[in-house]
């Protein structure tokens, strides 16, 4: 009886995840600003694995650059700031001993700037004047025995409270809690409230509901849902501040068939996983007062405007190298429902995007 039950809820949640299942959705007419970073002299952006923007308009790019080390171990991660006309402002936490594997950068309501580390498994919260006032999780000591890059057991190993397997990214409810993506091994979330203090974790590796493959990136929205980009399942999975399963969101556009990749072999028709059409690789929610989701693939490499219960409202871009193209992004900064900044992996850059959508796909106000 128990399993028939399980299985009506897991048929259920389906269903309702497929709502909006081969939507027909419009283009979103949209620019790129061109060179909108100004960087200085003999300064250069490597991968971009981070974009996030503060209150004040101020441009946080956390970038794989800055390598120093040999070709197979070099850390490579450095956290730049620049003003709202794109101009250079700082270098935050030079030389930090978190830094290893750039992933994310975001912003809270107070303005903190907070990072995560991939290589180093850290989570690392500055204050607005980019001083370290918490950190998370613990680097392997270069002294220890065998410290390498951490590998992926089957079945995985248990994980430990307050410690992080390949972190990638954070975000908060309106309480202050912050929840942590945890993130390639560990494949859960972990909450922590507004002091620190580990809560407890939701989650664990598995493609059943609830279960995570990679959760690659995490939003919540203004009643404290928790949106998580689960990247190797090709869904979004929205849980509430218990680690509830609220509902599954599948991004199902059609696309050209003839669309390439922006890098390697073309998909094929059956491919499931991180190269999907619609697997989602970043999410981010917009301020409101009406609240919207965006989502980004690797393939056929679009942006996507979603309501928060999953219906697509319209598409923009494609894979490429040119302006209003992208290389796999990375991260998504939504400051409001038509100005994103997208930082791409294999174009080394961040692109300003204003979006200038039809008066089906803006908001009713």
């Amino acid at each position: 009886m128990k399993s028939t039950k399980l299985w009506f809820i897991t048929l259920l949640l389906l269903l309702c995840s497929s709502a909006y299942a081969q939507q027909n959705v419009p283009e979103i007419p949209f620019d790129s600003v061109p060179d909108f970073l100004k960087l200085p002299p003999n300064t250069y952006l490597g991968e971009v694995s981070g974009v996030a923007v503060n209150s004040k308009g101020h441009v946080f790019v956390f970038q794989r650059g800055n390598t120093n080390g040999p070709a197979y171990a070099a850390a490579a991660a450095q956290l730049l700031e620049f003003g709202p006309d794109g101009k250079f402002i700082r270098e935050i936490g030079h030389n930090l001993y978190a830094w290893s594997f750039a992933h994310t950068v975001r912003v809270d309501k107070q303005d903190n700037i907070w990072v995560t580390d991939k290589g180093s498994d850290m989570v690392i919260k500055f204050n607005p004047e980019g001083r370290v006032v918490m950190v998370f999780g613990r680097k392997q000591e270069a002294s220890d025995e065998g410290t390498e890059p951490l590998k992926h057991p089957k079945p995985p190993l248990a994980p430990i409270d307050g410690m992080f397997r390949q972190v990638t990214d954070v975000t908060w409810d309106p309480e202050g809690n912050t929840y942590i993506s945890d993130g390639y091994i560990n494949s859960r979330v972990a909450k922590v409230d507004k002091d620190g203090k580990w809560l407890k974790s939701f989650g664990e590796p598995g493609d059943g509901p609830g279960q995570l493959n990679t959760p690659h990136s995490i939003a919540a929205d203004a009643q404290g849902n928790v949106y998580v980009a689960d990247r190797g399942n090709r869904r979004i999975q929205v849980f509430d501040g218990d680690g509830k399963l609220l509902r599954q969101i599948h991004i199902d556009v059609p696309f050209d068939p003839n669309a390439q990749p922006a890098i390697g072999n073309k998909p094929g028709p059956n491919v499931t996983g991180t190269m999907a059409p619609g697997a989602p690789w970043a999410v981010c929610i917009t301020p409101g007062p009406t609240q919207y989701l965006y989502s980004s693939d690797a393939y056929p490499g679009r942006v996507y405007k979603l309501t928060l219960d999953g219906k697509v409202l319209g598409v923009l871009g494609g894979a490429g190298k040119q302006l209003k193209q992208f290389g796999w992004i990375h991260e998504i900064a939504c400051p409001s429902e038509n100005e994103l900044y997208v930082g791409e992996l294999l174009n080394w850059r961040v692109q300003k995007l204003l979006l200038h959508p039809t008066a089906t796909q803006i908001s009713k106000k």
